[in-house]
């Protein structure tokens, strides 16, 4: 997944864009309000969500903010220091998608970052009047909740479904264990990582494809996209 990080302070993006390339996000660094807008020219130029800080030395972020939204739909997540209900109100007024007050916890930026571009994956799969996702030999209906290998259907419970579902949306990006437990259980990680696991394995064999979904070791699961 491509992120445009628009950050003036060169310290931070770096410590940032580092932990955010081991989650698998190819990120791009504008350091100026100009600079984020060119880069985001033409429509979006790829990205899948813009984090931008609203401290920036040549405009105000909220006003890069409205420009960004008069030339793309790429989801922007903003990031400032202001707690206040009426910055944030603002924010979304000129079209945020999300709004993360510093100091924040890398595990919610990263779940805002997922959750924002499912949406966006959602939007765009409704507008073209898709309702599946293909991988290769794998087709994911998503309306009739079928999945489909080498034109045989595969019986999956309600969970191992959400679970692949969840991973296949966002092929090679890393999916934090606890973002999973919370969006597939809808609960906390504490005493259900062995279930994670289970279900993990279970579809590995159910789809005689075991290295679709990667554990990274210490972070999460990903889905390795076949080879079309």
């Amino acid at each position: 997944m491509r992120l445009l990080l628009v950050e003036d302070d060169n310290h931070v993006a770096a410590a940032l864009s580092a932990v955010l390339a081991r989650h698998g996000f190819d990120v791009t660094h504008a350091r100026s309000g100009e600079e984020a807008l060119q880069a985001l020219v033409p429509e979006g130029n790829g990205f899948a969500v813009v984090l931008l800080d609203l401290g920036l030395p040549d405009q105000d972020g909220y006003e890069v903010c409205g420009k960004i939204r008069k030339r793309t739909s790429t989801p922007v997540i903003m990031v400032t220091a202001r707690s206040d209900v009426r910055s944030r109100i603002h924010g979304l007024n000129l079209g945020a998608d999300d709004y993360v007050v510093k100091p924040y916890d890398t595990g919610e930026l990263l779940a805002r970052i997922h959750a924002v571009s499912r949406r966006k994956v959602h939007e765009d799969a409704a507008e073209a009047g898709e309702n599946a996702l293909l991988l290769g030999s794998l087709r994911l209906e998503l309306s009739t909740r079928q999945v489909i290998v080498d034109g045989s259907v595969v019986q999956l419970t309600r969970k191992e479904f959400d679970l692949l579902a969840l991973l296949a949306q966002r092929p090679g990006v890393v999916f934090r264990r606890e973002q999973i437990i919370s969006e597939v259980w809808r609960t906390s990680w504490e005493g259900t990582g062995r279930t994670l696991e289970v279900h993990v394995a279970s579809l590995r064999a159910k789809l005689r494809m075991p290295a679709l979904i990667e554990t990274v070791r210490g972070v999460g699961y990903r889905l390795v996209a076949p080879a079309q």
